[in-house]
Order: structure tokens, then sequence, then C-alpha cells
């Protein structure tokens, strides 16, 4: 009896405004690459192979955020031909770090970077893709973690929903053994308010988490900041620190224009 051939899934791998970081979180796999590849049909990935198949795609991941009129129109072509669509990345899920000109006037930026501005065709904003598209997952980190992105597509391969953490990563410094770097040296952290994902790199080399995961579920950003100023840190300490990565990301944004408003408020001698 000849057995009828297994039909993999067919995974594409998109790219918007981005430094190509989290793709090759995908290639960095190493030992579980080949597993991968035996799991499910790559079919769109320009960074890894020059033979792109055309959609439907059953799994695509999308890297990048929305800068330009263009791709605006794109992503919603990328969502036609997509039955499921996963964003990866700070970029694709907050904007990026590209989002800072998000406070800025981007003409002023135009005119100091090109000698002929007026041939660039760019939004006034840095957007995640949930701003333009339905988004079925989410996978946070600058770059991503390498470990839950295999989780998260061994877990569309077989149905199930992805299981990933959402606490904080305070509570990895916790199993670590890890010291608070803000209670033992006051060294300002986002750890409370930023999502697990890195391991606590940061923290476990003496520096405070910068929150390159974005915000943990139920973040109290607001409650941080004001601890944080009312103990002596510097609102021009602060404002960098939620003003990054996730800077757009809604809890972020909000924190850190309460930080400038603070620092407005002391200019002006109110």
């Amino acid at each position: 009896m000849i057995e009828t051939a297994r039909k993999r899934p067919r995974l594409a791998v998109f790219k918007f405004a981005s430094c190509d970081g989290c793709q090759l979180s995908l290639l960095d796999c190493e030992d579980e690459l080949l597993a991968v590849a035996d799991a499910v049909h790559i079919a769109y990935f320009p960074e890894a192979s020059s033979r792109l198949e055309p959609g439907p795609y059953d799994v695509t991941l999308v890297e990048g955020s929305i800068t330009t009129p263009h791709d605006a129109e794109r992503i919603r072509d990328v969502r036609r031909i997509s039955r499921t669509v996963v964003t990866i990345g700070a970029c694709a899920t907050a904007g990026g770090i590209q989002s800072l000109k998000n406070w800025a006037n981007h003409e002023d930026y135009l005119r100091c970077v090109y000698a002929r501005p007026e041939y660039i065709s760019t939004l006034a904003t840095s957007t995640p893709i949930a701003d333009h598209i339905k988004v079925d997952f989410e996978l946070r980190g600058c770059p991503i973690s390498r470990h839950q992105l295999l989780e998260v597509i061994g877990a569309l391969v077989n149905g199930r929903r992805p299981r990933l953490p959402s606490h904080s990563v305070c509570l990895d410094c916790k199993r670590k053994g890890t010291v608070c770097v803000e209670v033992a040296q006051g060294i300002p952290c986002l750890g409370p308010v930023t999502h697990s994902g890195c391991g606590a790199i940061c923290p476990s080399y003496d520096r405070g988490c910068y929150g390159c995961f974005g915000p943990a579920a139920q973040s109290n950003c607001q409650s941080l900041t004001d601890e944080y100023l009312n103990t002596g840190t510097r609102a021009e300490t602060l404002l960098p620190l939620l003003r990054s990565f996730n800077a757009a990301s809604p809890e972020f944004r909000e924190a850190s224009n309460y930080v400038e408003a603070m620092m407005e408020k002391a200019g002006s001698g109110d």
C-alpha cells in the first residue's frame, strides 16, 4: 500500500521597514532548522532563497513596520493571500525604532537627509502591522527569541494556540537569582513592565532593562514612571528608556508622553 505524501503548510516571510534581524532568527535556529523545513514548505522567503512561489500561504510571518504609502497597500495584499498572519519583532508589533519620527516633523528629516526630498515617498509615521490589517498572532522582541519562534511555528503547524510567557522580566531575574539592579544600585530598569523573552540579559550584566520585548501584559507603566520620578530619577534619564524599540506601543507611548510633559513643565518653571 502506497502512503499518501503528507501535505505541509506553506510558509511565507515578508519584510517591510526593518533591519532583517527577526527574519535571521529563523535561519539562526541551527539544529532545529531542518526540522522546521521538514514540517513546513517554505514557499516565499527572499532572505533565504531566490525561489519565490506565489500565494496563497497557510502561515505568513511579517517583519517590519509600515512607513510608506506603497507598503500600506502591499500589506493588504499580504493579508489577502494569507490564512494566518504572524507579526514578528518590535517593528511589526509596535512600529520599531523608526517610530521615533512619530514625535517629530518627518519633513525636517527628509530635508536633512536627502538632497532631493521631493522624490521620497514616505508617511509621517511608522506604525505596526496591526494598525493596517487583522493580525492573528504577535511575536515581540528586538530581535525575537528563536525559541519562541519555533514554538509559534510548531503550534500553528499542529493546529493549536502558541504557548508563550506573558509575565515580566522581573520574574526571569528572580528565577535566575539576579540581584535587582534598581534596588541594589539605583539603576532605572523597565523590567517590571517589560514582556519576558530576552532571558533577562541586561540585568544579568548590571544594566537596567530597556524594554526590547515591549510592555508585559497588564503593565502599569504610569505607576513605575511615577515611582522613579518621585525617588529622584531624572526625566531626561527615563525618556530614552521608554522611547526605544517599542516607543510607539500604547503603554510606553503614554508613559513617555507623560515624562516629556514633566520635562517641559520643569523647563517652563511652572
